[in-house]
């Protein structure tokens, strides 16, 4: 079927629907950073694994990153290369199929490398043409991120190695250092992290390989300083030539790529605050806005404080957006919209397709939104389709 791209007009609802022009804007952007600057950009799966969209990803990148056997599965059976694998602990049960899937492994900690690097040595000589590269998470306890929940490098933290950690003398077979520091960060904020990371590990980085510089890189943001982040970059190569310089974002190639639209299915009111119930769940399909949390945009309206629909007259049409679970905190809000919203009407959030789509749950057994790809030509292809078979299947 074909649909505009500002109404959706005849998609049913709820629906996420990721537009392949956008999605091929933000992938030629990252090709270009990649190319100016010299290093491999590689995509987070952590943030986005819609499969049946690779086939584009590749005319554009050639890896991507896992943490878990099946996402460095799909790297190898839905991308078609290995992926560059990290998780804070590998077990016994998965460790060796993970290699088969891999083309770099990191480890967590040196209790890990000791644990599973003789099972990487026993792999090499099984299959000397499919060597793997190993590496160690390193924690420059450096990070400008706000939100603890999302900062890996706070105090306490269980991911990677502080500089007084590692032994003076690396062990043997690791060739890259890997660590993440960001979330949606700027150029200047890398800058301000390599710093950190240079000061601490720098005695170590001649020696090495690669270093995997990790996510957060948002340099598809229309305000990001892509130029900065391209002189960084190449500045960091000269300083250190041997070295193979890896990004892994995940926000960055789906940003503002498409939103998840959805319907008013009923209007209540409770001492003055009126709330549009909806056929989608913040707790189900937009866990972010609860957990970080954020008000999303929402298209056609505008964004207002919370506590705005406990004053805003009635004339006003200032809602809170409500999900259809039995979960009392599954609701947002307030937003302004320019008539009285009834049911039938579309909510459309916008920028819904990273982390959003990997994120989702079956809680209550609320109907999951379909998923898919309006293509340039303005046909609607549907990836997904979820029906009460995906929910009744997920249970025992």
């Amino acid at each position: 079927m074909k649909t505009d791209h500002f109404t959706y007009e005849g998609v049913p609802t709820p629906c996420y629907i990721i537009e392949e022009d956008l999605l091929r804007r933000n992938l030629e952007q990252i090709r270009d950073v990649s190319r100016r600057a010299g290093v491999e950009i590689i995509l987070a799966f952590k943030a986005f694994a819609l499969w049946k969209s690779f086939p584009v990803f590749r005319e554009y990148i050639s890896h991507t990153t896992a943490s878990s056997l099946y996402e460095a599965r799909l790297a190898a059976e839905e991308f078609g290369s290995k992926a560059h694998t990290y998780s804070p602990a590998y077990t016994e049960r998965d460790f060796d199929r993970i290699l088969s899937y891999s083309s770099h492994v990191t480890f967590n900690s040196m209790s890990q490398y000791a644990r599973f690097y003789p099972s990487v040595e026993e792999y090499s000589r099984l299959h000397p043409e499919e060597r793997v590269s190993c590496g160690l998470r390193i924690n420059p306890e450096y990070s400008e991120i706000e939100v603890d929940l999302y900062n890996p490098c706070a105090p306490g933290s269980r991911f990677g190695m502080m500089a007084s950690q590692l032994p003076d003398s690396l062990p043997a077979g690791i060739e890259g250092f890997h660590c993440h520091c960001h979330c949606e960060s700027s150029s200047e904020a890398l800058e301000h992290t390599l710093l950190h990371i240079e000061e601490k590990f720098g005695g170590w980085l001649s020696r090495l390989k690669w270093l995997n510089l990790g996510g957060g890189h948002l340099m598809t943001r229309k305000d990001y300083d892509v130029e900065r982040l391209v002189a960084i970059l190449k500045g960091l190569k000269e300083r250190y030539p041997n070295l193979t310089v890896i990004l892994e974002p995940g926000s960055a190639f789906a940003w503002q790529t498409g939103p998840l639209v959805a319907s008013v299915v009923d209007v209540v009111e409770n001492k003055g605050i009126r709330t549009a119930i909806l056929d989608v769940s913040f707790t189900c399909h937009m866990p972010d806005c609860l957990e970080m949390p954020y008000q999303p945009v929402v298209r056609n309206a505008e964004t207002m404080e919370p506590d705005a629909v406990r004053r805003a007259a009635p004339e006003e049409n200032v809602y809170r957006l409500g999900g259809n679970s039995c979960l009392s905190g599954d609701y947002m809000g307030a937003w302004r919209f320019g008539h009285p919203l009834a049911p039938g009407d579309r909510i459309i959030f916008e920028d819904m397709i990273h982390y959003t789509t990997v994120k989702t749950n079956m809680f209550n057994g609320v109907r999951h939104p379909d998923i898919a790809m309006l293509h340039s030509d303005g046909t609607l292809e549907y990836y997904r389709r979820f029906s009460y078979e995906d929910y009744r299947d997920r249970m025992c």
